[in-house]
């Protein structure tokens, strides 16, 4: 029997273009999501990736007002809280990126409905196969870009005692520093787990955590709710399908455009914004 020792988390790549690494944003109109087939667009940007212009915002000056009488914001993790998306560049660092670029057929299967969203996540985790060694590797020597004014908007939350989650199908071994360096406590991420045996090679993913599944982030937000304060009004941020589909449980959703647009959930959201400071505001 395989021995399965430390747990690392890993994303479940729900919200990404099976392109798009760090510095160069290449997005694919596919999306793993169990739902709609999101078109993705490019957003203007100022070289890495942020919005520069205001033709895709929707009430920016509701969603500040929201957010100000918010008393839990969770925040979807790839292409939102950081410009990149964590599995696309895992891939590349592991030899693996042409493969799991291939995989945009089964992404297209699963929103159709003819794969869950846990077997797609579990073909692209086959196919990157990736060792205890090389993660450490590759948090070691990529680290995440936060985007652009989220690190201001954190300390703005946190001036006001908001209560600041990060619910995600990102890896935990990526997220954890991203938390660090915002000063979110780690017990705050919702996220995936890799499962590794002793010697350190890739042996599966904990299928028992809520990201790994479709609806898994509006679970997260339930025990979010029920943890916390279940009366507390609670804001779901993010770019993707999954995190729209969060509102409810969430109160609110505000997508966010500053590194990818993804014109479905743009249309979707009520609200839209493409830069952090446009939600700090004094009420």
């Amino acid at each position: 029997m395989t021995s399965l020792v430390n747990l690392i988390a890993i994303s479940s790549a729900e919200n990404q273009p099976t392109s798009t690494i760090r510095t160069r944003v290449n997005a694919s109109s596919a999306e793993i999501t169990n739902g709609s087939n999101a078109s993705v667009a490019r957003v203007a940007t100022n070289g890495f990736g942020s919005a520069t212009g205001g033709e895709k915002e929707k009430k920016v000056a509701e969603a500040a007002a929201i957010i100000a009488k918010s008393k839990i914001v969770c925040f979807d993790v790839d292409s939102t809280v950081i410009r990149e998306e964590g599995i696309d560049e895992l891939a590349a660092f592991c030899g693996k990126g042409a493969e799991v670029s291939r995989l945009s057929r089964l992404t297209r299967e699963a929103m159709q409905g003819s794969m869950t969203f846990q077997d797609a996540l579990r073909k692209r985790l086959e196919i990157i196969n990736p060792s205890q060694q090389e993660i450490w590797e590759f948090v070691k020597g990529h680290p995440s870009t936060l985007s652009t004014g989220l690190k201001e908007f954190i300390e703005h939350l946190k001036s006001r005692n908001v209560e600041i989650f990060l619910v995600s199908g990102g890896f935990d071994c990526l997220i954890e520093p991203v938390a660090e360096e915002l000063g979110i406590p780690t017990e705050n991420i919702y996220a995936n787990k890799l499962f590794f045996t002793f010697k350190g090679k890739y042996a599966g993913f904990d299928t028992n955590q809520p990201t790994s599944r479709s609806g898994g982030k509006a679970e997260a937000i339930n025990k979010i709710k029920k943890m916390v304060d279940e009366n507390a009004t609670i804001t779901m941020i993010g770019d993707g399908a999954t995190d729209l589909e969060a509102s409810p449980p969430a109160n609110y959703f505000i997508g966010y455009g500053g590194n990818i647009v993804r014109e479905e959930v743009r249309n979707r959201s009520t609200y839209y914004i493409t830069n952090f400071s446009q939600l700090i505001a004094d009420f």
